[in-house]
């Protein structure tokens, strides 16, 4: 009965590819808080996953600009909060490989190197990588710091990893080189024995080898047994991962090798066992071994945390993409900022929108004690556009903002802007709404937004509700650029008639001044439009606002389809008395004169007041301004 789980196991019942994850509410790790920023940007395509960590995967060593940053970072005077502080200030996070890729940098810089080492060291809780304390080992014993080096051997021997080729010989070559005769022969023992580097990954293979070989039974532990293996967090990792093509063999392996009594595991082995099981066909034993992992008071790593979300997000397993996520945030290295944008984002353009996943990101995210921003509701506002799901705005903005969520007004403008300029007058309307009953009351700006908004998107009804909304709720003297943009949308779409309602309906109730651009603009469309007597009635608006009179446009109409009639009534509109000055006259006269309306200029001078017609000033422009006779034809001679 003792192996009876490793029969389970071997069934193929329990192996498929179908079973269901578990849920989360009991996996829930308790830690440190710690806040940590990542750098990297997110491709906007749904099946191409680039979480911010990926970079430094590559086999092409390159200076990444989280490497430069790094490197900058610990080269300066500074030590604890104030490296923390600048860390998140440049939105770096530094996972094992990113410290791999700098110590390699840092050969030649033994002092920074050591600076950045103890500081992950400490922050890690000692579960650094063999490849990092190789590196660190390269960099101590080439530099000839030599008792720093053996306390770094020291160290690594407690932990389980052995010195590896690469540093060896680097190391061997600087001892050499001092004359250093009895720590050279130190080192040489050293990597002759079992701990080396060379022998853990003969050791490895062999494991591995036999586990892959055939299916497991009592043979196949008979064999292992036999190999007098003694298992390290580094042998039980690297045969893990040689067997990750197989990983129920692994997990075989893994139970095996702790209920054998040959190993204890510990955070480095549980977190390889997950990486191995962590993809669809085995997600029922990956949520298990969390599990178990945090049952034996251990947390996921952020290394494991990405690789594992890379699988995830590439079949499009939200769900378990968001679980896992949970599980991180309770860690003491937690997911960055980036990491929730990213998830949000992704949800936000999966197949369907599941806004009980959206608000488990947000609730993870928060409960932290960490705050939603502005670039973080733009983020996933463009992934919802890109998508086709606009209407679905209040929804993602609802659930944030019940995490706490304060959008800023330039935010809230965008939005209302975005949705009504879409047409999405119910949207709009509803966001309104909601940004009154959370307190944020919208101010002039929002509301001249989504005015604007409609106005773009052509719903001008829309747009005056809106705007008489706006001045029920505001100053009556902060709405007037939103008269201006409306009463342009009216023009524009030949409809200055009901512009010139909207604006005589709005100044008879409210105190609102037009801009002389907006009187300017109204005026030229009606008298376009056939809107002559309302154009004239605006004149008198003008004038009580304190605006000159407008006098261009009527004068151009005059001439080219005004009746006499039609100027006498724009005569009238130029003053609060009888008529205006002499100078109106003589500018209407002299513009039909000079267009050659000479009969509609004698019509309109008769129909003027005396005064006007005995004016010195308008005789003289009438007897100058006299269409030429044609000449008489000249006598023949006889």
């Amino acid at each position: 009965m003792r192996n009876q789980w490793r029969l389970l196991l071997r069934n193929r019942h329990f192996l498929s590819p179908t079973s269901v994850s578990r849920p989360l509410s009991h996996l829930q790790v308790t830690s440190t808080p710690k806040s940590s920023l990542s750098t990297s940007s997110f491709s906007p395509h749904f099946n191409h996953f680039e979480h911010p960590f990926l970079r430094h995967f590559s086999s092409i060593h390159e200076k990444s600009p989280e490497s430069l940053t790094l490197l900058s970072i610990f080269n300066k005077p500074i030590n604890g909060d104030e490296i923390k502080n600048e860390l998140d200030a440049n939105n770096v996070v530094i996972t094992r490989d990113l410290l791999v890729n700098v110590l390699r940098d840092l050969n030649s810089d033994p002092k920074a190197a050591i600076k950045l080492f103890d500081w992950v060291l400490e922050r890690e809780n000692g579960s650094l990588s063999s490849k990092a304390y190789n590196f660190m080992l390269g960099i101590l014993g080439s530099n000839a710091l030599v008792k720093e080096f053996w306390e770094m051997v020291e160290s690594m021997r407690k932990r389980g990893y052995g010195v590896r080729k690469g540093a060896f010989d680097k190391v061997l070559e600087r001892f050499e080189k001092d004359g250093l005769q009895s720590d050279v022969e130190k080192l040489k023992g050293l990597y002759s024995k079992d701990l080396t580097g060379a022998s853990v990954d003969t050791a490895s293979a062999r494991v591995s080898k036999i586990v892959r070989r055939e299916a497991w039974d009592e043979n196949v532990e008979k064999e292992l047994s036999a190999l007098g293996v003694e298992y390290t967090t580094e042998l039980v990792k690297m045969v893990l991962e040689k067997l990750s093509e197989e990983p129920m063999k692994g997990l075989i392996f893994f139970r095996w090798v702790e209920e054998s009594g040959l190993f204890k595991h510990d955070q480095q082995t549980y977190n390889a066992m997950a990486v191995v099981l962590g993809r669809q066909e085995c997600l029922y034993r990956f949520w298990i071994v969390i599990e178990d992992m945090k049952n034996a008071g251990y947390e996921i790593e952020l290394d494991t945390y990405v690789k594992v979300l890379e699988r995830f997000v590439k079949k499009r397993m939200m769900k378990d993409s968001v679980s896992l996520y949970e599980v991180a945030m309770n860690g003491a290295n937690r997911p960055s900022r980036r990491d929730c944008t990213f998830l949000l984002k992704k949800i936000a353009v999966a197949k369907v929108l599941d806004m009980e996943l959206f608000s488990r990101v947000v609730k993870a995210f928060t409960d932290k004690g960490y705050a939603l921003d502005d670039s973080m509701l733009d983020a996933v506002l463009k992934s919802l556009t890109s998508v086709g799901r606009m209407r679905m705005y209040n929804n993602v903005l609802d659930a944030m903002v019940k995490g706490g969520y304060n959008p800023s007004g330039a935010m809230q403008n965008r939005v209302a802007f975005d949705l009504s300029s879409s047409r999405m007058k119910d949207e709009a309307n509803e966001f309104m709404v909601k940004l009154e009953e959370c307190g944020m009351t919208p101010d002039h700006r929002t509301w001249v937004s989504v005015i604007e908004g409609h106005c773009i998107g052509g719903d001008l009804e829309k747009a005056k509700d809106c705007f008489e909304k706006m001045v029920e709720k505001e100053e009556a003297t902060s709405a007037g650029y939103a008269l201006d943009l409306l009463v342009n949308a009216y023009c524009n779409r030949d409809r200055a008639a009901e512009a010139f309602k909207v604006l005589s309906d709005i100044v008879n109730k409210v105190d609102i001044k037009p801009g002389h651009t907006t009187y300017k603009t109204l005026i030229s469309k009606l008298l376009v439009q056939k809107g002559f007597q309302e154009a004239c009635s605006l004149l008198g608006l003008m004038k009580n606002n304190g605006f000159p009179p407008f006098l261009d446009p009527f004068i151009t109409y005059l001439v080219k389809r005004g009746t006499a009639n039609e100027a006498m009534v724009f005569f009238k509109a130029m003053t609060v008395n009888k008529y205006p000055s002499t100078n109106v006259f003589l500018r209407v006269f002299e513009a039909l004169l000079k267009a050659g309306r000479h009969s509609k200029a004698q019509n309109l001078l008769a129909m003027c007041p005396q005064y006007i017609r005995n004016h010195a000033d308008v005789l003289n422009l009438f007897c100058s301004m006299k269409p030429e006779k044609p000449a008489k034809p000249a006598a023949f001679a006889t």
